[in-house]
C-alpha cells in the first residue's frame, strides 16, 4: 500500500505542473494513465462501477463548482482562474492508492485561495486525529470544525473511506458527525482515505446527467483534497505523500 499511494503522491506531483491554462482535461487524463502503467500500476478508477454507469477514465477532474468526479473532455481546456480538483488512484499488485487535491490554475481569486487552504487544513486537522484508540467521530468533527469555523459548508453526500485490496472498504469516514452515525474505533493497521469536500455555500448538490459530476447546487466554488493514511503506533502516516513514503 505504500507503493501504490506513493505512485499516486508521483503522478500527482506530475499532474499538477502540468495542469495549466490550455490544457484539456482530457490530455490530464491521458498523462496519469501513461505515468501509471510507465510505473507497472493500473487505474483505479477506470471501469469502476458502483451503480449502473460505469467511470470510463483514470482520473477525476472537477473544475470549479465540479465538487467531485468529473468527467475528462477532449473539448474542455483549463482556464486561468479556475481551482482544479485533481482524484486520482492506481492498484498495484492488488492493493490500492487513493489522493486527491485542489489546484489553481494561475492567478485565482483571494475567495477561491481561502477555500483551498481552509480545505487542506481540515484533513490535517482529520489526519491529527487518526490515532489508535481515537473513534472515526474524531477525525469527522475535526474535519468539519475546521470548515466551518470558517465558514464553509461540508458536503455531506459523500464519504472517506477504508481502502486496501478495494477502492472502498469499511468503514466509512464522513467529514461531520451526528449522533447515532456508526463510529469504530481506530486499530493499529487500518488504511483510511480522508478526503474533505468542502463548498463555498450551500453544502447541497447536484448530479449531472452523466451520472457521475457532483456540483454544488448554488454554482459557487468547491474544493477538495485526500490522503490515504496508516494507523500506526506511532500516530498517522500519510502514505500518499511523499516526503512519508
Amino acid at each position: 500500500m505504500r507503493m501504490a499511494s506513493r505512485i499516486v503522491a508521483e503522478v500527482l506531483d506530475q499532474l499538477v505542473a502540468a495542469a495549466k491554462a490550455g490544457v484539456t482535461t482530457l490530455e490530464l487524463d491521458r498523462l496519469a494513465e501513461e505515468l501509471t502503467l510507465k510505473k507497472g500500476a493500473r487505474p483505479a478508477f477506470k471501469g469502476y462501477q458502483p451503480g449502473a454507469v460505469i467511470y470510463r477514465h483514470s482520473l477525476c477532474v472537477s473544475i470549479n463548482d465540479e465538487i467531485v468526479h468529473g468527467i475528462p473532455k477532449a473539448g474542455r481546456k483549463l482556464k486561468a482562474g479556475d481551482i482544479v480538483g485533481l482524484d486520482f488512484g492506481v492498484v498495484y499488485h492488488g492493493y490500492y492508492g487513493d489522493a486527491a487535491r485542489t489546484v489553481a490554475i494561475g492567478k485565482v481569486s483571494e475567495g477561491a485561495e481561502r477555500l483551498m487552504a481552509v480545505t487542506r487544513k481540515s484533513l490535517y486537522a482529520g489526519i491529527e486525529q487518526a490515532r489508535v484508540g481515537n473513534r472515526i467521530s474524531d477525525i469527522a468533527r475535526a474535519v468539519q470544525r475546521t470548515a466551518e469555523d470558517a465558514g464553509f459548508a461540508v458536503v455531506t453526500d459523500f464519504a472517506g473511506h477504508g481502502i486496501g485490496r478495494k477502492l472502498h472498504e469499511d468503514p466509512q469516514v464522513p467529514n461531520y458527525f451526528r449522533p447515532g452515525m456508526p463510529n469504530p474505533r481506530l486499530q493499529e493497521g487500518m488504511v483510511l482515505a480522508i478526503e474533505p469536500m468542502i463548498n463555498e455555500g450551500t453544502a447541497e448538490l447536484e448530479i449531472l446527467d452523466d451520472g457521475w459530476t457532483a456540483v454544488t447546487a448554488d454554482g459557487k466554488l468547491s474544493a477538495h483534497f485526500e490522503h490515504s493514511i496508516a494507523i500506526t503506533a506511532a500516530g498517522p502516516e500519510i502514505l500518499s505523500e511523499l516526503g512519508n513514503v
